[in-house]
């Protein structure tokens, strides 16, 4: 068994109206992908913006391997044992990168200089990112295919692009832990498996911890190790892709999407699952149609 990178422990959250995380748990392994699922409402933006500190919540959020280097001078590592909710924003910055739905980004600002945002936590107040950081931000828009785009205006690019775009701004982080909030809902079809592909191999490579929610469980079946899925602010039940067999991924599935089939097939020399909607045992007649990996 893995050891844990971090753990979350019994998050619970809540909005005006109600409870909208009740007592979720669960563990992420350093080099992972894990993958949040559920409906709309389900709680999978609700608790990575907990786990980041940006909503106030109830649990802990516990890195359980360090110390983790985030800075120069004595005292400038995360011990093991460190509860998220301790750590200054700034530690959290360093510690942690999160991709909401939404990047915010309104104002004409060039690629590069997009990038070069994931050295702010780095710098100080009125420092700018010297030669050396300019250079590594080139780099990894080079190598996501995007050298040509340096000096386009963020804002002319697809979603698909900006999707590359804050991802090559996440390798120059460097932070260890990856949030990404459903990244597949405004990147259209080819592009999603293109990103995730690399997002999955940056994760591996270098030995970070990945959470993404996601609508396409597709997906998640492709390139996560972990699935999480919650239903109604709680969490029902863990998968892994890799390991669980059909019969058990289909039964916990189908409490979220409901009637839903899984078929192996063989591709490439590699073994998929294809997710379908069970046309007869959907009685609100949904086409026998889904989510093909």
């Amino acid at each position: 068994m893995e050891q844990a990178f971090f753990t979350v422990e019994n998050i619970c959250a809540a909005h005006r109206t109600g409870f909208s995380l009740r007592e979720v748990s669960f563990s992420v392994e350093a080099g992972t992908l894990t993958a949040l699922l559920g409906a709309n409402g389900s709680g999978k933006t609700t608790l990575l913006r907990a786990i980041c500190q940006q909503m106030r919540h109830e649990g802990s959020c516990r890195l359980q391997t360090g110390p983790i280097h985030t800075g120069q001078g004595r005292g400038a590592g995360i011990q093991s044992g460190v509860t998220l909710e301790s750590l200054s924003m700034r530690s959290l910055a360093r510690l942690i990168s999160y991709i909401p739905q939404r990047t915010g980004i309104s104002m004409g600002m060039s690629v590069l200089d997009v990038v070069l945002m994931g050295f702010n936590p780095w710098l100080g107040l009125l420092e700018k990112p010297d030669g050396g950081q300019r250079q590594q931000a080139r780099q990894a828009l080079e190598m996501l295919g995007l050298g040509a785009y340096i000096q386009r205006d963020y804002r002319s690019l697809s979603e698909g692009q900006k999707g590359l775009v804050i991802l090559a701004r996440t390798l120059v982080e460097d932070a260890r832990l990856l949030l990404m909030d459903e990244l597949d809902s405004a990147i259209d079809f080819p592009n999603r498996y293109a990103i995730m592909e690399k997002i999955a191999g940056m994760v591996k490579g270098y030995a970070k911890a990945g959470i993404l929610s996601l609508h396409d469980p597709a997906l998640a079946m492709t390139f996560c190790d972990k699935m999480i899925l919650l239903k109604e602010g709680r969490c029902i039940g863990q998968l892994r892709p890799r390991i669980d067999g059909i019969p058990e991924m289909e039964a916990a599935l189908r409490q979220i999407y409901g009637p839903v089939s899984l078929i192996a097939c063989n591709r490439k020399k590699r073994e998929h699952l294809v997710l379908l909607w069970d046309q007869e045992g959907d009685r609100n007649g949904t086409s026998n149609s889904g989510f093909s990996v």
